[in-house]
């Protein structure tokens, strides 16, 4: 851990707000840091402006991630100004923090930095800020941060559970590895215990995180497989879920679990990031076009009902109009019920930033609107696909007009009904209707307002 020079004194905050960025870690990660400063006598309030602390749970893997960084600050800051206030304490976390480490302290003064493998240390660092003292934490400790975290609480009906973290993978674009660390997997009886905590709180589906989620495994060599087998044995949870998985650590094991395990959801995101196999290499993907082919036909096998989703990358560097012709083939092979796409972006310290050949930004703007395009027009034939079939969708949240509910079906789209519901039912419908975004159900005569 680094010192930066110290801050000067401030009140100790009373009330704390975070925001978190980008993936579903981080918003386990923010959820996780809401539940400390609440434990340490925080209150937490949804509106930043008025809070004395604002902990900003940043993410690295998109380009100008730093910046946007800058821009909050400045904000908020800015608005503190204009109602003639005190600007709030702020805290710099996650993984803009681990890159950027003293260099945030230096250029936007903040109170408090601290990496994703620091953040239970996160009371203890505003404490310091409010003392005047240095207040930046960028370790990775090899000991977890998980034991010091405080017991799970109450939590909505679908809840994240990270079991495994950082990457081995390196793929050459990507910051993962430098922000996060090294693959580490959590304790087997340590996850189990807070997923029973969670669904003690109220949680009906847990969705398990991990930078390479499937590649958790224990000394006893469960694997992923055999957590997900153990996790269907506790009472009152409805829904496992998985997220993000690599091709190269989807083992049979896990392949079988979707045949098997009831409350296991047929649905999987296994990004591809490219069709072609000379961009995989460059990319240091270490999976092949026709092997990522070959596992999704396995996959099907086991579980026919199953939706894909799949995460692109257009414009990497030297990319061809011939190679990513390949990937387009490649996203009508596979049929994804989802799917995201990004526009190649050069990530400090990574080897792709450096490689020729970079792709001038009009053609990969070009390339990502063709490749959206096809992605958009597999989703909306895989929502009307589900038109006339009945399942059950778990209640999350109100919808927007009255009487309106929104929950989520077995392969992860949007349902809206109606009726007399509460946020974690479990209600049997037959969807009625498909939009591009989500689809309409019908329970018993009533239906709906038409999906979007």
């Amino acid at each position: 851990m680094s010192s930066p020079a110290p801050t000067i004194a401030k009140s100790a905050p009373k009330t704390f707000h975070v925001k978190s960025f980008g993936c579903q870690m981080n918003v386990y990660d923010g959820e996780r840091m809401a539940e400390l400063m609440a434990a340490d006598g925080l209150t937490a309030t949804d509106d930043a402006a008025a809070a004395d602390l604002v902990v900003l749970n940043t993410c690295h893997i998109r380009e100008k991630a730093t910046e946007k960084v800058y821009s909050d600050i400045g904000r908020l800051r800015k608005h503190a100004r204009e109602q003639d206030r005190a600007a709030p304490m702020i805290a710099v976390a996650g993984c803009v923090a681990q890159a950027e480490g003293e260099e945030i302290v230096r250029r936007a003064k903040v109170d408090v930095v601290v990496g994703p493998q620091a953040y239970h240390n996160l009371p203890r660092l505003v404490a310091d800020a409010a003392a005047g003292a240095p207040a930046l934490d960028t370790d990775m400790p090899l000991a977890s941060k998980f034991g010091a975290l405080p017991a799970r609480r109450r939590v909505g009906a679908s809840a994240f559970l990270t079991v495994q973290e950082g990457c081995d993978k390196f793929c050459t674009y990507c910051v993962v590895p430098y922000t996060r660390g090294a693959e580490v997997s959590r304790p087997f009886d340590a996850i189990v215990e807070e997923a029973r905590a969670l669904v003690d709180a109220g949680a009906r589906e847990i969705t398990l995180l991990g930078q390479n989620v499937n590649a958790w495994n224990d000394a006893e060599n469960r694997g992923l497989h055999g957590l997900i087998r153990a996790l269907d044995r506790i009472p009152g949870l409805a829904r496992i879920r998985y997220t993000t998985s690599h091709p190269n650590d989807m083992a049979q094991g896990l392949i079988d679990a979707h045949r098997d395990v009831e409350t296991l959801m047929p649905f999987l995101h296994l990004p591809v990031q490219a069709g072609s196999d000379r961009v995989l290499r460059a990319m240091n993907r270490s999976h092949t076009r026709d092997g990522y082919l070959r596992l999704i036909d396995r996959i099907r096998a086991a579980c026919p009902d199953i939706a894909l989703s799949g995460d692109f990358i257009v414009g990497f560097p030297g990319e061809t109009e011939a190679e990513f012709a390949e990937t387009l083939r490649l996203v009508d092979a596979v049929g994804y019920a989802q799917a995201f796409s990004f526009k190649y972006s050069p990530r400090p310290g990574t080897p792709a930033a450096t490689m020729e050949a970079q792709v001038p930004a009009e053609v990969m703007d070009d390339r990502l609107q063709r490749l959206q395009a096809a992605l958009n027009r597999d989703q909306a034939a895989f929502n009307a696909a589900t038109v006339g079939r009945t399942c059950r969708i778990l209640i999350e949240r109100r919808g927007k007009l009255p009487g309106q509910w929104l929950g989520k079906s077995p392969w992860l789209q949007s349902v809206h009904i109606v009726g007399d519901y509460m946020i974690g039912d479990t209600v049997e419908v037959t969807l009625t209707q498909a939009g591009p975004n989500s689809v309409t159900g019908m329970v018993r005569d009533v239906a709906a307002p038409a999906a979007v």
